[in-house]
C-alpha cells in the first residue's frame, strides 16, 4: 500500500509541485552536516593513511634499488662520464660528467662552459640538477656547455682532500681544453661544502677557472648572530673533533655520511618528526611524486675517509682556519683567499639555518678588512641575498632556479668585467609595463657595497671570544683520544664489524624495514591500488579537515618551541663552558680576543712594496692609450661613479661595443683586463684619470663618439639618476665638449 502524504503538509513545500513531496522527505531524513562531514572525513583519512604508508614503502624500495645500482647521481638529465677520478695518478671517488641537453635545448660550444660541483656532506650527488628547473637546467637553457662533478658512495682507501683537489683541478683543466673557442674560462659553481673546496682550489691555482659561484657555503664557521645559528656550537658541546675520529674508527677508518644527515634532521625537529610526513599525508594525491624524488637524494648515504672528515672538522668547523689563512697545502704554503684572481659570487639566504649569511659572507671581512683592500687586490666580489629560502632550497627550489640562478647565469659575463670592488646583486620584480619580452620578469642591478654592510648583517661577532678556547679544548681532546682510546677502538673494530655497525644505523634500518624486503609491508601495495580506484577525497570545506590542519599547526608550534628552547640552552651552555670567565680565562686572553675581532689588514714590507710599485705603474700609464682605453675608462667611471649598474645598462653597453669595429673584436679576457686596469687608475687618482681622457681620445670625433657611448649606457634602463648625471657631467667637462655637443 502506497504512503499518501499531502504535499502541503510538509514544511516549505507547495501543493501541486511535481516530486516536491519526495524531495522534501529525503531532505528531512538526511543526516546532519556534522555527521556527513565526519563520514566523509573518516573515509578520506583512512584512504590517505593507506596511501601514505604505501608511499613510504615505495621510498624504501627506491632506497634499496638505488643502492643496488651503486647510487648513481640523481640527475634529471642524461650524461656522459668524461673522467673518472679513480683512474687518475692520485685516485679518488670523484668523476666529471658532461650533461646532455634535453630536446629543445641548444648548446653553443662558443659560450662559456659551466662546471657545477655538488656537495659531499653525507648525501649523494645530483642536487644541482635533480629537476629541470635547477642549476643544470638554467645553464643548458642558456646554451652553455654544462658539466657536473659527482662522486661514488665509497671513497678510494686513504684518499685525502688534496687528492680531491688535484682531481677537480684536472676536471676544470679538461673542460677548458674541450672548449678552446669558448668566450671565457669555465664558471665554477660550488654548492654548500663544495664552495670552500672550489674557493681553496681557485686560491692555489688562480688562473685555472673563471668566475666562482658559491651557494650556501660555510666559509666563516664561527660567524652568526647571537641567539641564532646553533649548529656552530655543537662541536664545542661534544668536546671537539675527537668524536669524528671515534665515529671514523667505528667504521673501520670510514666516516658514515648517515651521521651527517641525522645531524641535519635534528636541527628542525618539527619538519623531521611531523611537517614533512604530514604534508605528504595531507596532499597524498599530488605530493607523492615530489616527495619520492627528493627522498631518493636525501636517503643516499655516502661515505668519507677518516683523513677527509677529520681535516674538515679540525680546520673548518672547529678551527675556522680558511678565512684566517691558516690552512696549509701539501707543499707547506698557506691558502690565502686574496690570491683568487677570478670574480667571486656568494649566494646566501636569511632562512638558511645551516649556512646563515654571516658564515657565507664574513670571510670577506676577515680576509680583506675593507672595500679599499678588495679594490687594491683587483678583486670583484658580488653577493646575492635571498630573504627566507632554506638551505636546501638554495639548490633545489624551482623558484630560486628561475630567479637567482637564472639571473646569475645571465649576468656572468658582465660580472667577469665589473671593476674591482664589493657589490650586492639585487634582483627585483620588473614592472609589467617595463618588460620588452615576456621572459623579462626580473631586473638585476649591481650596487656598490662596503664592508660595514656585511658587518651589519650580524652582531659584530660578539661570539668570537668563545670559539678559540673551544678549538684548543678540541685539540687537547683529539690528542688524548688518538693516544689513549683510538688504538683500542681500531683493534676491536674489524672490517666485518664496521659493515654491520653501518647497516644498523637507524636511518638505514627504517628504510629497509619499510620496504618490500619486509613481508609484513608487502600487502600495502595491493591495498593501495584498491584505494586509488575507490578514492573519495573529502571536500575542501570539510570541518574535520580544517580541524586536522589546526592540530598540525599546533604540533609544529610545540616542536618549534622545543627547538628554540633547546637551541638557546645549547648556546648558553656553550658560553658558560668556554666564556672568558670559564675555560676562556685559561686558554685565551682578552688581547687575543680583540685581535680576532675584524683585525685590520697588516701588510708585510714586501706586500707594501709591491702595492706601491703597482700604484706607480698605474699612474705612469694614465695618459697612455687610445680610443679603446678611453672607452674602457668611461665605462669604468660610469660603473664606479653611479654607485651601481643594472643589467639593462650593461646590455646597452654591450650593444654599443658590438656596433663599433674597434671594440667588437675584443675578447672577454681583453675587456676584463682593460676595464680592471682603467678602474684601478680611477681608484688611484680619479681626477687625473678623467682629465687625461682628451689625451686618449685625440680627435673631436672620437670624443663625440665616447660621449655617445656614455649616454647610451646611462640611458640603458630609460632613466638617468642623480649619481649618473654627476658622472656624465664630469665626463663631459673632461672631454671639453661644447654645450651643443654635450646636449646631442
Amino acid at each position: 500500500m502506497a504512503l499518501d502524504i499531502p504535499a502541503d503538509s510538509l514544511p516549505g513545500v507547495t501543493a501541486g509541485t511535481p516530486g516536491a513531496a519526495a524531495d522534501a522527505l529525503t531532505a528531512a531524513m538526511a543526516f546532519p552536516p556534522v555527521v556527513q562531514h565526519a563520514s566523509e572525513y573518516w573515509i578520506d583519512s583512512v584512504q590517505r593513511m593507506i596511501l601514505f604508508w604505501d608511499t613510504i614503502r615505495e621510498r624504501g624500495n627506491i632506497f634499496n634499488e638505488h643502492r643496488a645500482k651503486g647510487a648513481p647521481p640523481v640527475l634529471d638529465f642524461a650524461y656522459d662520464v668524461i673522467l673518472d677520478g679513480r683512474s687518475l695518478p692520485r685516485p679518488c671517488n670523484y668523476m666529471l660528467l658532461q650533461i646532455r641537453p634535453k630536446p629543445g635545448m641548444t648548446v653553443d660550444a662558443k659560450k662559456r662552459p659551466f662546471v657545477i660541483v655538488d656537495p659531499r656532506a653525507g648525501h649523494g650527488a645530483g642536487v644541482g640538477g635533480m629537476k629541470e628547473d635547477s642549476q643544470v637546467g638554467v645553464s643548458l637553457r642558456a646554451g652553455h656547455p654544462t658539466y657536473f662533478v659527482a662522486f661514488t658512495p665509497m671513497p678510494v682507501p686513504g684518499q685525502t682532500l688534496a687528492d680531491i683537489a688535484a682531481a677537480e683541478a684536472k676536471f676544470i683543466e679538461t673542460v677548458r681544453l674541450r672548449h678552446p673557442e669558448a668566450d671565457g674560462k669555465p664558471a665554477v659553481i660550488g654548492n654548500c661544502q663544495a664552495g670552500w673546496a672550489v674557493m681553496s682550489l681557485s686560491a692555489v691555482e688562480p688562473g685555472l677557472m673563471g668566475p666562482v659561484i658559491i651557494c650556501g657555503s660555510p666559509m666563516s664557521y664561527w660567524a652568526g648572530a647571537d641567539g641564532k645559528n646553533p649548529m656552530r656550537y655543537m662541536g664545542g658541546l661534544i668536546g671537539g673533533a675527537w668524536i669524528t675520529s671515534l665515529m671514523s674508527d667505528l667504521g673501520g677508518g670510514i666516516f658514515d655520511g648517515a651521521n651527517l644527515v641525522a645531524n641535519f634532521e635534528r636541527l628542525n625537529p618539527a619538519n623531521t618528526l611531523w611537517a614533512k610526513n604530514y604534508n605528504l599525508y595531507a596532499s597524498i594525491d599530488t605530493e607523492a611524486e615530489r616527495f619520492l624524488e627528493f627522498e631518493r637524494w636525501w636517503t643516499g648515504f655516502f661515505l668519507m675517509t677518516k683523513p677527509e672528515m677529520t681535516r674538515i672538522v679540525n680546520e673548518l668547523f672547529v678551527g675556522n682556519k680558511l678565512a684566517a689563512g691558516r690552512i696549509r697545502t701539501e707543499s707547506g704554503a698557506y691558502i690565502d683567499l686574496k690570491d683568487i684572481a677570478a670574480p667571486i659570487v656568494v649566494f646566501a639566504s636569511g632562512g638558511d639555518n645551516i649556512t646563515p649569511p654571516q658564515q657565507a659572507l664574513n670571510w670577506i671581512v676577515d680576509v680583506y678588512g675593507s672595500e679599499e683592500e678588495i679594490k687594491i687586490h683587483g678583486q670583484t666580489i658580488v653577493y646575492v641575498l635571498h630573504r627566507d629560502i632554506g638551505h636546501l632550497g638554495i639548490f633545489v627550489s624551482g623558484k630560486v632556479a628561475k630567479k637567482e640562478h637564472y639571473e646569475i647565469n645571465e649576468a656572468i659575463d658582465f660580472i667577469d668585467v665589473l671593476p674591482p670592488g664589493l657589490y650586492e646583486m639585487v634582483v627585483e620584480k620588473m614592472p609589467a609595463d617595463a618588460a620588452d619580452r615576456p621572459e623579462d620578469l626580473y631586473l638585476t642591478r649591481f650596487e656598490a657595497r662596503t664592508i660595514n654592510d656585511i658587518r651589519r648583517l650580524d652582531d659584530q661577532q660578539k661570539d668570537v671570544e668563545y670559539f678559540p678556547s673551544s678549538k684548543l679544548v678540541s685539540e687537547i681532546n683529539a690528542k688524548f683520544y688518538d693516544v689513549f682510546v683510538g688504538p683500542w677502538v681500531k683493534m676491536m673494530v674489524t672490517e666485518p664489524v664496521a659493515d654491520v655497525l653501518r647497516e644498523l644505523h637507524p636511518l638505514r634500518i627504517q628504510h629497509r624495514m619499510l620496504s618490500d624486503k619486509n613481508p609484513f609491508v608487502m600487502p600495502l601495495k595491493g591495498l593501495a591500488a584498491a584505494v586509488r580506484e575507490a578514492r573519495q577525497p573529502a571536500s575542501p570545506d570539510n570541518m574535520f579537515v580544517a580541524c586536522e590542519r589546526q592540530v598540525s599547526e599546533a604540533i609544529i608550534g610545540i616542536l618549534d618551541h622545543y627547538r628554540d628552547v633547546r637551541d638557546r640552552m645549547q648556546e648558553q651552555t656553550f658560553k658558560a663552558i668556554y666564556g672568558p670567565k670559564a675555560l676562556g680565562a685559561f686558554f685565551y686572553t682578552e688581547d687575543d680576543v680583540e685581535a680576532a675581532k675584524f683585525a685590520p689588514i697588516v701588510r708585510t714590507k714586501r706586500e707594501q712594496a709591491e702595492l706601491d710599485a703597482t700604484i706607480e705603474r698605474l699612474k705612469s700609464r694614465i695618459e697612455r692609450g687610445g680610443f679603446v682605453e678611453g672607452w674602457a675608462r668611461i665605462v669604468a667611471a660610469l660603473m664606479l661613479g653611479s654607485g651601481g649598474i643594472n643589467e639593462r645598462e650593461l646590455e646597452a653597453g654591450r650593444q654599443v661595443r658590438e656596433q663599433d669595429p674597434r671594440l667588437s673584436g675584443l675578447s672577454v679576457a681583453e675587456r676584463k683586463r682593460l676595464l680592471k686596469e682603467q678602474a684601478h687608475m680611477l681608484q688611484v687618482d680619479e681626477d687625473r684619470a678623467l682629465r687625461a681622457l682628451p689625451k686618449l681620445l685625440t680627435s673631436s670625433e672620437e670624443r663625440r663618439q665616447a660621449w655617445t657611448i656614455a649616454k647610451q649606457i646611462a640611458l640603458g634602463d630609460g632613466v638617468v639618476d642623480d649619481r649618473q648625471r654627476v658622472t656624465l657631467d664630469r665626463i663631459s667637462k673632461a672631454l671639453a665638449l661644447d654645450a651643443a655637443a654635450a646636449a646631442e
